[in-house]
């Protein structure tokens, strides 16, 4: 995943900007100060406040990495060039699962920007990889985990 892009939206990039500038410095300086005092409490070998302070700081650090990494990689998308005319990225789509009639409204987002209770979905569901070029009116099979499932998009918008 080294060079793969990741597409955002400027509010999903300043999102993760400010999360990794938090943990760089509010949540680095606290673990440091936690493994200092674990520290001055003498024999390391025993000391369980040390152990894990230790593993907190290798969390965070991963945490850390995870983010810088994500963010060199992020472009932001511009929202204005956005089409409706096929679902695409940051596209709204209104579907209608055919067997039950059910219909469903979800944002296609980033892998970071996802979050199902927000209706926002990931653009590598199946769900969304089956939406990505099609019209309002298709009808798109998806190989759910649960099985086969057709879907019908009423609606693409922004």
């Amino acid at each position: 995943m080294a060079n793969d892009l990741i597409y955002m939206t400027e509010a999903g990039y300043n999102k993760l900007k400010a999360e990794l500038e938090h943990l760089r410095g509010v949540e680095r300086p606290a673990i440091s100060a936690a493994i200092a005092e674990a520290r001055d409490k003498g024999d390391l070998s025993e000391n369980a406040e040390y152990d894990a302070a230790k593993e907190a700081q290798g969390m965070l650090e991963m945490r850390i990495a995870k983010l810088e990494a994500t963010l060199s990689n992020a472009r932001i998308l511009d929202e204005s060039k956005i089409d409706t005319s096929t679902v695409q990225i940051l596209n709204r789509v209104t579907i209608k699962n055919v067997a039950t009639g059910k219909e469903f409204c979800y944002t296609i987002v980033s892998e970071n920007e996802a979050n199902i209770k927000e209706g926002k979905l990931s653009i590598g569901t199946p769900i969304a990889k089956a939406l990505l070029g099609q019209k309002k009116g298709a009808v798109v099979e998806v190989n759910a985990p649960s099985g086969k499932m057709n879907f019908e998009i009423l609606d693409i918008s922004l």
